[in-house]
């Protein structure tokens, strides 16, 4: 598989899960922590760091798992 077929869907599982996650976990956080649909606020920037993170560690896990040469 060439590397930027890869990162695509390192970056979809990433958003997927993140999603996910975010979604499981919205309203056990704080208020301002929570999405409000059609609107910028800080819940899109909670989600996007969920997303964030879980790329990272896919990203951490994958450079792991690659033969050294």
């Amino acid at each position: 598989m060439s590397k930027s077929t890869t990162n695509f869907f390192q970056a979809l599982i990433a958003v997927l899960l993140g999603n996910l996650f975010y979604l499981l976990l919205e309203k056990h956080l704080p208020v301002r922590a929570q999405h409000v649909p059609f609107k910028m606020d800080l819940g899109v920037v909670v989600d996007f760091w969920f997303c964030l993170a879980i790329f990272g560690a896919i990203k951490t896990i994958a450079r792991r798992k690659k033969p050294s040469i």
